[in-house]
């Protein structure tokens, strides 16, 4: 038997364990499982890779950047990034990789319409991998956190008049604090605006909603954690 898996600290309505075992029924992959390892420390990774045979795990919040220390070797997109959310387990060694920058990327380039600046919304391992993806697509784009150097409170008509792009690479508005949301200017939004919100479940959070309210057009993170998930499984295969 074949074990995959997913590690994180609150996994019960993550997207990964029900993706690759409908994926595994339908393609008829035999012999292979997929399974939720909810840590509640990150140092209980040492004690995961011991007591379970592994071929490759993924990696969620909020794991992706403390994992690090634990791995032997990381792909120069996690070197670069400086987050993981694919393991790669080959001869005993634990490879760090990043698909998150492949999902972002390619479920946002056929939208783009020409939309040049963004406003990243938050700065965690999440927001690290669209950064990443923005600079290959040439896209120049300004952080907001609530702890960094330009936060919530900074945001003006201009940024987000300027900013055709605004992403949201928080946790607010997921399944477990569905009432709350990025507070920005809605009110300033036009059709011109593209929000992209990186959580899927809600299929529509209060963000794409006041985004759709005002004419923007919206999409959530559902079809990138789609591709990122085919792109660790050819990690894991090939």
């Amino acid at each position: 038997m074949r074990t995959f898996g997913l590690i994180g600290k609150s996994l019960s309505h993550s997207f990964s364990s029900s993706y690759f075992n409908e994926k595994f029924f339908k393609e008829g992959i035999i012999n292979t499982e997929y399974l939720n390892f909810e840590l509640h420390d990150i140092s209980e990774f040492t004690q995961l890779i011991k007591t379970h045979k592994l071929s490759g795990l993924n990696v969620t919040l909020p794991y992706k950047e403390s994992i690090i220390p634990f791995l032997d070797e990381l792909s120069e997109d996690a070197k670069r990034i400086g987050a993981v959310n694919t393991i790669e387990i080959v001869n005993g060694k634990h490879i760090g990789h990043n698909t998150d920058i492949i999902g972002f990327k390619q479920s946002l380039s056929p939208i783009l319409d020409g939309r040049d600046s963004a406003l990243i919304l938050g700065d965690g391992g999440a927001a690290k991998a669209v950064k990443s993806a923005l600079n290959q697509l040439n896209i120049s784009h300004k952080t907001v956190s609530r702890k960094g150097l330009f936060n919530y409170s900074d945001i003006s008509i201009q940024d987000i008049e300027f900013n055709s792009i605004i992403i949201n690479a928080t946790t607010l508005g997921m399944s477990s604090e569905i009432e709350n949301y990025p507070k920005i200017p809605y009110e300033v939004l036009t059709e011109k605006h593209l929000l992209f919100d990186l959580i899927y479940n809600p299929s529509e959070t209060l963000f794409l909603k006041y985004g759709r309210a005002h004419m923007a057009r919206t999409k959530n993170g559902l079809e990138m954690l789609q591709i990122q998930a085919e792109a660790s499984w050819n990690i894991w295969n090939t």
